[in-house]
């Protein structure tokens, strides 16, 4: 399998801490030299392993924004 190259360009937000450490962030994410990505996943300490996550252009991320300014939270 080939080598995932990624670098963390910003780190836009905390979103939540699991019990061992692991945190899931908001960052624009370079995935092998391309342009960066909305990317939101769990990360381990030091950025020195990753969950399962999704990445997001400008565009879908303001679809989904407008998607959750409409859902009704408590």
């Amino acid at each position: 399998m080939a080598e995932i190259k990624y670098e963390i360009t910003e780190h836009l937000g905390l979103i939540g801490e699991g019990s061992k450490g692991w945190t899931k962030e908001l960052n624009l994410v370079s995935w092998n030299d391309r342009s960066p990505k909305y990317d939101l996943r769990d990360w381990a300490p030091e950025h020195a392993k990753m969950g399962k996550g999704i990445t997001l252009t400008q565009e879908e991320l303001k679809s989904l924004r407008e998607l959750l300014n409409q859902l009704e939270l408590d």
